[in-house]
């Protein structure tokens, strides 16, 4: 395996993985973020404007749309 930074040197393959598996847990870090925002919404922390719901809805179409594109990690 090339050096930890040497990007480039890698196989296109790893890069790919690599890459699918960056951008799957930046798509649940945000929909985890989502949900937590809801809760915190729900119980008073931060001003409800209506977001619950709708935050929800995007964790929600954040997870689907990672799900259909990138497929799991190792399939690349």
């Amino acid at each position: 395996m090339p050096p930890s930074g040497d990007w480039h040197a890698m196989p296109d393959e790893l890069q790919l993985a690599l890459a699918r598996e960056a951008m799957r847990r930046a798509a649940e870090t945000l929909a985890e973020h989502a949900e937590l925002l809801a809760l915190e919404m729900e119980e008073g922390t931060l001003l409800d404007r209506g977001g619950p719901d709708a935050l929800r809805l995007f964790a929600a179409v954040v997870r689907a749309t990672n799900e259909d594109a990138m497929g799991p990690v190792g399939r690349a």
